[in-house]
Formats: C-alpha cells, structure tokens, sequence
C-alpha cells in the first residue's frame, strides 16, 4: 500500500488545485456542503464532477448532467478491461472497493510502475494509490467548496486539471510506441471532439489511439511472438 501511495505522490500535487476547482464549482452551482460532500463520495471523478455541476448550474436538466458525466467516464470501461487481469487474483469482498479506484491518476501510475514491480503485490500497490488520491480528493473538495468564493480567479486554478493530465501522460512516453499514441489520441481528440456529439469523439479517440498501439507494437518479421 505505502508503494502505491507513494507512486501517485507527483501526481496528487496537481489533484489538490484540481479538488478545489471541483468543490468551488459545486458551490458556485448553487449546492451546499453536503452534496460537494456526496459528489466527490459517491462519484469520486473530477472531470465527470466539474462537467455535471456546470451543466447543473447553467440550468441543464438533470438528465443532461447525468448523461454527460456518464460519457465522460465511459473510458473507464477502457480502463477496467486493461487493467482487470492484473486484479484477478484479488479477494470477491475487495474487488467493488478496486472498481470504486478506478480513476485516471491511479490506472497511469498501476499501469506505467506497479505492474512492473516485482517487490511488491499489484493489488495492494493499487489499493494503495486509489487510498491515497480519495483522502487528498475529499479534502480538497472539501476545502475548495469551504474557500471556493474566496479564492481570486487570477490564481488560474482551472490550469490544474490539464496539467494533471500531463503528469500522467509523461510516465508513459518512453518509447516510439506511447509517444505515437500520444499523438494520435491527441489529434484525434482535437478533431472530433468538437464535432461528436455527447463528448463520444472522446471515446473515439481513445479507441484511435488503442488501434494505433496495437499496430505498433504487431509482432514483426522475425520476432518471436
């Protein structure tokens, strides 16, 4: 656990302006405490947190907000495919605990070092970050909601979501093969993104950069496979 909290450490530097951004904004919609409280709970996704409660307080009906965040964490069924047979051998009482984890910060850093430690059980290097990043979540959710109004909008927190991102990302350029899809999944999200309705250019993005991954890394003439 102490390995996995330890291998998200860089990245929840950026989640903490990126929980104040999400509570502020549950605040700003109009909601209270209690539901900023509930949101990071039960949802525990900042992108999907910070989307509804937008959408929400712009006036957009419910079911709206509820579909968006739904799209936006339909990568999530990506990731839990990818990321399953490395949690196969995890006890049936902890495997909802593990899927209720499973968030962008915590997939990056199981996938690109815990997997490949071999000092370590993987299953308890993901537990371990998934810990660590719901703690700083709640915390700073909480205080973003407490401090939000008060907080200047020259301080540019809204940075930290991308930047997030991009810390993330980093890890996993280390060859031709990730840099490549790197660049497809960014291109192919800066093209249809804005043109796929329900934020799905998204989910074909990612898919684009799977199938450029894969093409990739194809077994070549003279390898073994």
């Amino acid at each position: 656990m102490i390995a996995g909290a330890r291998g998200v450490l860089p990245i929840l530097v950026g989640v903490i302006p990126f929980g104040l951004v999400a509570g502020a904004a549950v605040i700003q919609a109009g909601l209270g405490m209690a539901e900023a409280i509930g949101m990071s709970v039960f949802v525990f996704a900042g992108a999907s947190q910070i989307a509804a409660t937008t959408l929400f307080g712009g006036g957009a009906p419910l079911w709206v907000a509820l579909g968006t965040a739904l799209v936006i964490n339909a990568r999530m069924f990506i990731y839990s495919t990818s990321i399953a047979p490395l949690l196969s051998e995890a006890p049936g009482w902890l495997r909802p605990i593990l899927g209720y984890m499973l968030v962008d910060q915590n997939y990056a850093s199981t996938m690109t070092e815990g997997r490949y430690r071999e000092d370590v059980s993987v299953i308890w290097y993901y537990f371990g970050g998934g810990a660590a990043l719901w703690t700083v979540w709640q915390i700073s959710t909480i205080v973003g909601a407490l401090a939000g109004p008060f907080i200047p909008a020259s301080w540019g927190l809204e940075f930290a979501v991308p930047l997030v991102f991009l810390a993330m990302l980093a890890p996993a350029m280390k060859d031709r093969t990730g840099v490549g899809v790197a660049l497809v999944t960014g291109v192919a999200s800066a093209v249809l993104v804005p043109v796929l309705p329900l934020q799905s250019g998204l989910i074909v993005a990612i898919l684009a950069g799977m199938v450029f991954g894969a093409w990739a890394d194809r077994p070549k003439p003279g390898e073994a496979k």
